[in-house]
């Protein structure tokens, strides 16, 4: 992956856009080695683009700029059900030659508009999944979920949850150490668990209680510890309920999940960077021996350890 291509309409969002600039659009980076990207803005007809938030932009490039990205990128804008048939051929001609097309937010409907989405998972903010649904039934629409990724097809829930599937994105093509990198340039989690639920229902913490972030960081320092609930509940000071409760209330997901989603990406860092043996790093990252990291791994990557190693060593 080389080029990428982002499309813009009137009406552009300012936020999304600019999360799509901040992991494909960095010019150069002085302090590691990831890769620097053909990054272009396009629009279907060059000159002032309209904004929705008070100031527009003015965009040279036109949908030729897709003709051989790579990654080509819907930017969300507000009247969404307004598709222009140029951008619909652009999307199909992009599918058409293999290119990864990545819909963020409400971008996702020019997709179903083009036809790109039967019998793919898809997403969108949580506002519009019930529409999305409506107007392509034949598309398999997840709502509790940050980003989908069916074939070259990826998708991405609203707002921030665009830098998650950007930093997926860079993650499946690249590896975790790439991600990573990207994730702490722009100063945000390289990956997050859970779904839009958890935004949704915990936007604002309904109690005063402590929360659980220290617990979270001391986990990723020990996960060669048992980490089982009952171990985690006594370290918190609370009983396994309430704490499995609270964790999902937190996080969005179980402690178990949680807990062996940090063991992977831990282990993903050790195949990249080190030659230790496969049974070596499961011991080091908590699994207890091979089989079990190859059974996590493959469930979570889709690959084995071996495999990603070969794909991203070096």
């Amino acid at each position: 992956m080389q080029t990428v291509a982002v499309i813009v309409q009137d009406g552009a969002e300012p936020f999304g856009l600019g999360s799509l600039v901040e992991v494909w659009g960095e010019p150069y980076h002085p302090d590691d080695d990831n890769p620097v990207f053909d990054f272009r803005v396009c629009t279907p007809r060059p000159g002032r683009v309209g904004g929705r938030s008070g100031f527009d932009l003015y965009v040279d490039l036109g949908l030729e700029a897709t003709a051989d990205a790579d990654l080509v990128c819907l930017s969300p804008k507000s009247d969404f059900l307004d598709h222009d048939p140029a951008v619909l051929d652009a999307l199909r001609a992009a599918d058409a030659r293999g290119a990864t097309i990545y819909a963020h937010c409400s971008g996702v409907f020019e997709l179903g508009a083009a036809g790109l989405l039967d019998g793919r998972e898809c997403t969108t903010h949580w506002r519009y999944t019930d529409k999305l649904s409506e107007l392509y039934p034949e598309a398999k629409v997840c709502p509790d979920v940050l980003y989908c990724h069916d074939g070259n097809i990826l998708t991405g829930a609203g707002s921030a949850a665009g830098i998650d599937a950007s930093l997926h994105l860079m993650r499946d093509h690249f590896g975790a150490k790439v991600a990573a990198t990207t994730a702490r340039r722009i100063v945000v989690p390289p990956h997050r668990d859970g779904g839009q639920a958890q935004f949704i229902a915990n936007a604002v913490p309904d109690c005063d209680a402590e929360t659980l972030g220290p617990l979270l960081e001391w986990i990723v320092g020990n996960l060669g510890a048992d980490l089982s609930v009952e171990t985690l509940a006594r370290h918190n000071h609370m009983s396994e309920r309430t704490f499995a409760r609270r964790f999902r209330a937190e996080t969005g997901t179980t402690p178990h999940a949680w807990v062996t989603r940090q063991r992977v990406q831990a282990a993903e860092e050790l195949l990249e960077r080190t030659d230790h043996s496969v049974d070596w790093i499961a011991s080091e990252v908590g699994f207890g021996n091979a089989a079990t990291l190859r059974h996590h791994f493959a469930r979570v990557r889709g690959l084995s350890p071996q495999q990603y190693r070969r794909r991203f060593a070096g």
